[in-house]
Order: structure tokens, then C-alpha cells, then sequence
């Protein structure tokens, strides 16, 4: 997969590495083991181990004393530590690295990876900004999808498929594209989308929806091709929606959100976890229409609003190199 390499990826949040638990993360095609240790260091190798390529992640985490950890393979129980190196069996001495470490970026809680490639655009500071002024309340929707990540790209920056794929969840009556800037890799999208207003069985089946106005009001800000994030405004609360969005494999890719909140009111504490299974089901929903395209089928049909599907196609074609903007309206 030569596609977008050079691009920085978000492999995990540090809340989604429990300490000495091995977890899998795959990027272009390649398989890594990712733990944190007891010291808060994150490690990351190759995921098969050089004997018999045993995946690592279905092994077992080894504190040492120093509070840092090996990984143990689950078939031999062959312990590597963050540089790849074991000692074998009936032996004292340290092998050189058999397993060549995975990269990683650490800034505070997020952990990036160019994926071992020389990086092309750097990692912008959104979230960082984001993570001291908002409160973080959880990871959601984390799904590995059967597609190729151009589709799952365009599914994301697609402004008119909540009118069908989301149509019951927020019931979008008309989509309105009020401004696009585009600014190369970075883009704003500003979406008023009326809604159909809830009905009390609505809100009692998802509470959230009070924190829902008439008309969507909608702020997108993209950083391709890795990224999406939707800030909200409400009187109840500020919500930062932030996906990301990895190349797993040619047809398989991952998608998760991270959700910050900046409450308004006392109300608005009470809604935090509706607001994290509401995003899961949107994200849910969005898998499975995915599940359900056939990629390949040449496209014959315009529709108004795909201003930031041509985004993400230009981009794509273009990547590392970035075309003039063009699409700002």
C-alpha cells in the first residue's frame, strides 16, 4: 500500500491501553502489538514473533522491576522487550533486535505513527488544544471495517448521506451547505441540516436528542487524511467530535472517535453517556452501509453537496502534493 504513506495516523489514546495488556493495531498492511508498560512508556513491535510468527497481542505483558515490561509470546512464552530483543531458552545473553520497533509520536495521551514511513505533513496541534480546554469523556465507536480507506474517506465527507444511512437517528429533513474553505489538507465545512422534531418516545429512547435543536448548525473541520472533527455549540453543552480514520489493510480500515465536552449546564453532565452511544450507533451505522457498497461501480449521478467528497478525491490523487485550492465557496 503505497497510497497516503507519509501521512501521520493516531494508533490509540492512552485511555485505550490498559497497563501490561498487549492490544493489535494494523497499519498498511502490517500487524503491531501496542502496550503500555507500568512506567507509562508505550511500546509497539511487529506483532509475529521471529520463531514460529505467533501474534505477540495473544501473549502476555512480563513487568520487570524497573517498572518497565516485555512481551511473552503465546506459544513459547519467548519474552521481547520495546527494542525487539529476547534472551532464548538455556541462554544469559541478550539477543541483537529480532522485531524492528514501530515508530511512535507520544504527545500526552495520543499516540501517532507515520507508520515507518518519512513523514509528508506533520501532526497538527488540534487535539492537543483541544484535550486542555475540553473535558474527555471516552473513546467510541471503534470499528474495523471491511472497505479500502478512499471509500470509508468519502463515506465521511459524504454531506448528503444522512438523509439516508442516519435518517432515523436524527430524522435530517434537508441539507444546506453553507460554506466550504478549503485550505489544501485542511478544510472547514459549515452544514445547517432542519430536522423533524423529536417525539417524547424518541427522547425517551434516546435522551441525547434534547441536547438536539431544530436545525443542526453544523461545523466540520478536516485534516486529510487521518482526520474529522465536528465542534458543536449548544446551550446545554460544547461538543468535540473527533474522528480518526487508518488504512488496516488494501480493503480493511478502522475508524474511532474520541469525545471532549465542555458542559454548559448541570443537565449536561447527565448526557455524557447518551452522547457516547449516540456517536456508537452513528459510527455503527456507517459500517454497515459501508459493508454494503460496491466500490468499484463508476459513479453517473451528481448530487448537490459532494463539495467535500471532491475534496477528499483531489487529495487523494494528488497526495503528497498539495493542488491549489480550489474548492472554497
Amino acid at each position: 500500500m503505497k497510497q497516503l504513506q507519509g501521512a501521520p495516523w493516531l494508533l490509540a489514546h492512552r485511555s485505550m491501553l490498559k497497563p501490561n495488556q498487549p492490544v493489535k493495531v494494523s497499519l498498511f498492511g502490517h500487524d503491531y502489538v501496542l502496550w503500555r508498560d507500568l512506567q507509562g512508556k508505550i511500546n509497539a513491535l511487529p506483532n509475529a514473533c521471529p520463531h514460529m510468527g505467533a501474534m505477540l497481542s495473544e501473549g502476555w505483558c512480563v513487568a520487570q522491576a524497573d517498572g518497565s515490561s516485555t512481551i511473552a509470546c503465546p506459544l513459547h512464552a519467548l519474552e521481547f522487550d520495546r527494542s525487539g530483543c529476547t534472551v532464548l531458552p538455556s541462554s544469559n545473553r541478550q539477543t541483537k533486535s529480532l522485531l524492528e520497533p514501530l515508530k511512535l509520536i507520544i504527545q500526552g495521551d495520543f499516540v501517532w505513527s507515520y507508520g515507518g514511513h518519512e513523514p509528508k505533513i506533520p501532526i497538527p496541534s488540534i487535539m492537543s488544544e483541544i484535550a486542555a480546554d475540553y473535558e474527555f469523556i471516552g473513546v467510541t465507536g471503534e470499528r474495523s471495517i471491511p472497505t479500502d480507506i478512499l471509500s470509508l474517506l468519502l463515506n465521511m465527507h459524504d454531506y448528503n448521506h444522512q438523509n439516508g444511512t442516519h435518517r432515523e437517528l436524527f430524522e435530517i429533513e434537508q441539507v444546506q451547505v453553507k460554506q466550504f474553505i478549503d485550505e489544501g489538507f485542511h478544510s472547514h465545512a459549515y452544514l445547517s441540516q432542519p430536522r423533524k422534531q423529536p417525539t417524547f418516545r424518541d427522547i425517551l429512547r434516546n435522551p441525547a436528542q434534547l441536547a438536539m435543536p431544530k436545525v443542526l448548525e453544523t461545523h466540520l473541520e478536516n485534516f486529510f487524511p487521518f482526520m474529522g472533527l465536528l465542534h458543536g455549540e449548544d446551550k446545554l453543552l460544547s461538543p468535540k467530535e473527533c474522528h480518526f480514520y487508518l488504512p488496516e489493510a488494501e480493503h480493511q480500515s478502522r475508524v474511532f472517535v474520541l469525545m471532549y465536552v465542555k458542559a454548559h449546564s448541570a443537565i449536561a453532565h447527565l448526557l455524557k453517556g447518551n452522547l457516547l452511544r449516540l456517536i456508537d450507533v452513528v459510527v455503527d451505522q456507517d459500517a454497515k452501509i459501508l459493508s454494503k457498497i460496491y466500490t468499484n461501480t463508476p459513479q453517473q449521478i451528481k448530487l448537490n453537496n459532494e463539495v467535500g467528497m471532491d475534496w477528499v478525491r483531489r487529495n487523494f490523487e494528488s497526495f503528497p502534493a498539495v493542488v491549489e485550492p480550489s474548492l472554497s465557496r
